[in-house]
């Protein structure tokens, strides 16, 4: 008889194990502790979660995203309060790089000094771009991975220090990919069109799509613009074509991430890039 008691509560505590691991609070990350890089993660359901000062949008099943800007420190604290009460201090080490210097000839005049007319222009779109990257929007489209907007030769980096025409300008904060003109482009991953303009002073025909929690990624030198504003579209959706329009020497894609403010590597993203298919 006391044997089969004993049996019996082995049984039961085995049977309960799983409940009282669930209930336990935990943090999961996954991605690139670099500069630059994105990481998404997953916590208990209604953690609070706050990287240095800012806070971080956490949705119903746990899912939130951070990220470290092409400067960001060797260290950063991340914060949570979980919601039986505890907390936890986690201290990331953040990997620092080295940047590549770009110089860049033959871009016209005005397009590297721009008038006091252009520069209005400049600003007016410039707060479009803003505003778009600072949508806080609760989908988690980015849970369903990325892909590269096109295939092509890479002919920018990110984080480079650029000379334009002999001058000092801000780091290249994209990747850019050389490719032929009218060359299709596709959403590197699911969300909502925020911006699809015809023709910006610097990036051209521009689409900017929200990926969800402040992740923006931008499209720029556009050839032509098949999305509209306000329109939900999944990864891998043609969105328009290569071509050179804006401050460019030649037709490529200028391909930018945004957390929020914080500029991202989009490369950091993606998987090293395939060869494309030749042509028949």
């Amino acid at each position: 008889m006391r044997f089969r008691t004993f049996v019996v509560l082995i049984v039961t505590c085995l049977l309960s194990w799983p409940e009282w691991s669930e209930a336990a609070p935990w943090i999961e990350l996954d991605g690139n502790l670099v500069q630059g890089g994105v990481v998404m993660g997953r916590t208990t359901p209604g953690t609070k979660l706050t990287l240095g000062d800012t806070k971080i949008r956490v949705s119903a099943d746990g899912a939130f995203l951070i990220g470290f800007g092409r400067d960001a420190p060797k260290r950063v604290e991340l914060r949570a309060e979980f919601p039986d009460g505890g907390a936890q201090l986690r201290v990331l080490d953040i990997r620092q790089r080295k940047y590549k210097i770009q110089r860049i000839d033959g871009l016209p005049k005005g397009k590297v000094s721009p008038s006091k007319k252009d520069m209005k222009r400049i600003g007016a779109e410039g707060a479009l771009i803003n505003s778009a990257r600072a949508r806080d929007t609760d989908k988690a489209f980015f849970l369903g991975g990325f892909v590269w907007p096109i295939k092509g030769r890479i002919s920018g980096v990110y984080g480079s220090q650029r000379i334009l025409n002999g001058k000092p300008r801000r780091p290249h904060l994209g990747v850019d990919i050389a490719a032929r003109t009218g060359t299709p482009i596709v959403a590197t991953a699911g969300g909502i069109v925020r911006i699809a303009h015809s023709g910006m002073f610097f990036t051209g025909k521009t689409v900017a799509i929200d990926h969800g929690h402040g992740l923006v990624s931008i499209y720029a030198h556009m050839s032509g613009v098949s999305v509209e504003n306000g329109q939900r579209i999944s990864k891998g959706t043609p969105i328009g074509e290569v071509g050179a329009t804006g401050r460019v020497t030649g037709p490529h894609l200028h391909w930018g991430v945004s957390w929020f403010k914080t500029r991202l590597d989009p490369a950091l993203l993606v998987g090293p890039m395939t060869p494309a298919k030749p042509q028949r």
